[in-house]
């Protein structure tokens, strides 16, 4: 028998089947559409064997992401990384649940240069269900799963995923891919998990996904993002941000919200590992 004080932890297939379970509910009880994308909401026909994931992530039909966000903070979930700050492309925010866990919200998914709300529409058009904890979720149909998780790959996914729902496919699925890629204005960032990145050397992303797929320095990275940037105001926008400090980084560095000093401290620090990011990415070149 275990006392009071004990902990039993919670599995984390179980933890991810509750949490989506969790997150729908929330969302059907606002009217919010999402459609819930990759880990263990990816059919088993796509499915790496072992390959649950570590988080919930859900795309969110984009005129309602204000709502949910909401919804979340309104049921104990906390903002832990933003839109702004958490990844090059602006395209999810990060909530934590002291229960469930991560949730990833996705405005829309890296790669897919067609308006969001389309996008949306269109990777929801053969959607189905699959039951979490006795709740019915919806996901996007197999071709368009298969379409996520390329596109996925392109940013350092796992291999095994690329191999089997492209690499492995038939000729047939792969023509299914490749017209929905296309549908979607995704050809940049397919190609940079696929290959044949150098086909597009003049599209204003080419950059940002040979960065993102390929590595390179941090100042490389904002130099592409302000190209990849589709308005003269959004280009603004991200260059005002290159001096500012990550104070979301920083805390989840530290473990803890920052001090004013640290936050100084970091201020003065960013620019000289640029510069080292800067001599390493040129001594790897001329090697």
């Amino acid at each position: 028998m275990l006392d009071a004080d004990s902990e039993v932890p919670v599995p984390l297939g179980v933890r991810l089947t509750l949490g989506r379970a969790a997150v729908q509910t929330i969302a059907d009880r606002a009217g919010v559409e999402v459609l819930h994308i990759k880990g263990n909401a990816v059919d088993p026909e796509l499915r790496v064997a072992t390959a649950i994931g570590t988080d919930i992530d859900i795309l969110v039909e984009p005129s309602d992401v204000a709502l949910l966000d909401r919804e979340l903070k309104r049921h104990g979930w906390r903002t832990y990384s933003t839109f702004v700050w958490g990844s090059p492309f602006g395209h999810a925010q990060t909530y934590a649940h002291d229960v469930w866990g991560y949730v990833d919200l996705h405005r829309f998914f890296p790669g897919i240069r067609l308006d969001p709300a389309r996008a949306f529409a269109l990777l929801g058009r053969a959607s189905h269900q699959m039951v979490f904890a006795g709740t019915p979720c919806r996901v996007p149909g197999v071709v368009e799963q298969a379409a996520i998780l390329v596109l996925n790959a392109a940013r350092g996914g796992d291999g095994p995923d690329l191999r089997r729902v492209w690499q492995d496919a038939e000729p047939e699925r792969r023509r299914e891919i490749e017209g929905l890629i296309d549908a979607l204005d995704a050809r940049v960032a397919f190609s940079a998990a696929t290959g044949g990145l150098e086909a597009y050397r003049d599209e204003r992303d080419y950059r940002l996904w040979k960065v993102v797929s390929e590595g390179g320095s941090r100042s490389a990275e904002w130099r592409a993002r302000v190209r990849a940037a589709p308005t003269l105001q959004q280009r603004l926008r991200i260059i005002a941000r290159v001096p500012l400090v990550n104070v979301e980084h920083l805390s989840h560095r530290l473990g803890r919200q920052p001090t004013r000093g640290e936050i100084v401290a970091e201020f003065f620090a960013r620019p000289a590992r640029a510069l080292g990011d800067m001599r390493r990415s040129r001594a790897r070149g001329r090697r």
